[in-house]
């Protein structure tokens, strides 16, 4: 029994082996901030976002994500600050992410180079007592439920240039390993192990009535395959966005946005996956909630990615 406790463990609790990246949904396109600190105050304004992801829907215990992500910009825009709570859920395991951001920005005549760094700690816990033990005594083994707190760290760079924009991060820094025989995780600290994400993206606004926005993300870590994903948006007269997303062979995204005024976006997109998994779920589903405190944005918009 103890043997099948491990195997579960490994499955249920995602900072086990080595950590794992802050949960990354298809609205990272729309909320750049939970992969790099350096997007903080790139809007130019207040910003205050709500995401909703529930993957692999019709799964019993699939991953469930909820997301308030807060950034402005300070002293002229020089300075950008942002606050990430993440809650996120999957089986009988739950994890709070809280993540503190700066920026600072340098201008560089028509460009900016923006260089971020964030703060922040994770709690993780599994509630062993949700489980069900099937042999007599074995439901002794599923008591201890600890909530575990980690410290992470992370560090980005993003540069814009009129209507194009680069950015390169590795959103963390820490990785952990989890000791069974002292029922605690240990710190490791191996650049080997860091995810490194790359993203650029450029908007074709020639037409006032019509804009084009292709952008992609690129995710390595050493010794693993490279991740990719590629993404196209149209933008209607700045009010309609319809766009799409092809992830490494793993799935498909289609994604609407809509400005109902200067200030609130609202967005949904819908998941297809290519894999084995969708002959048992209707696909993963995501909703946005974007408030901004201002009525005109003079930089180049990364609310598309």
């Amino acid at each position: 029994m103890k043997r099948i406790i491990k195997i579960l463990y490994f499955i249920l609790i995602p900072l086990n082996v080595f950590g794992q990246l802050t949960p990354v949904t298809d609205h990272y396109i729309l909320n750049p901030l939970s992969i790099n600190p350096a997007f903080a105050g790139t809007s130019g304004a207040l910003n205050i976002a709500a995401f909703y992801s529930r993957k692999w829907t019709g799964i019993t215990g699939s991953p469930e994500t909820m997301t308030l992500s807060i950034d402005a910009p300070l002293r002229g825009n020089k300075v950008g600050l942002g606050f990430i709570i993440i809650n996120d859920n999957i089986g009988v395991t739950k994890e709070m992410h809280y993540s503190s951001n700066y920026a600072f920005k340098i201008s560089m005549g028509e460009s900016t180079l923006s260089l971020g760094l964030g703060a922040g700690v994770i709690t993780t816990n599994t509630a062993w007592s949700d489980l069900v033990a099937l042999d007599p005594g074995d439901e002794f083994s599923l008591i201890d439920s600890r909530v575990f707190v980690v410290p992470n760290f992370s560090f980005g760079m993003y540069y814009s240039f009129k209507n194009y924009f680069a950015g390169f991060s590795v959103p963390k820094i820490l990785s952990y390993k989890f000791d069974f025989d002292k029922n605690k995780y240990g710190l490791v600290n191996d650049p080997g192990l860091y995810s490194y994400m790359f993203s650029t993206g450029y908007l074709f606004n020639s037409n006032p009535d019509f804009g084009f926005f292709p952008s992609t993300l690129l995710t390595y870590t050493v010794g693993n395959k490279l991740l990719y994903d590629i993404n196209v948006h149209f933008n209607f007269k700045n009010r309609f966005w319809l766009g799409t997303s092809y992830r490494n062979d793993r799935s498909v995204a289609g994604i609407f946005q809509l400005q109902i005024n200067s200030q609130f976006k609202i967005a949904y997109t819908h998941d297809f996956d290519l894999g084995n998994v969708w002959k048992y779920s209707n696909g993963s589903n995501e909703i946005m909630l974007r408030y901004e405190f201002h009525y005109k944005v003079d930089v180049v918009n990364p609310l598309v990615f």
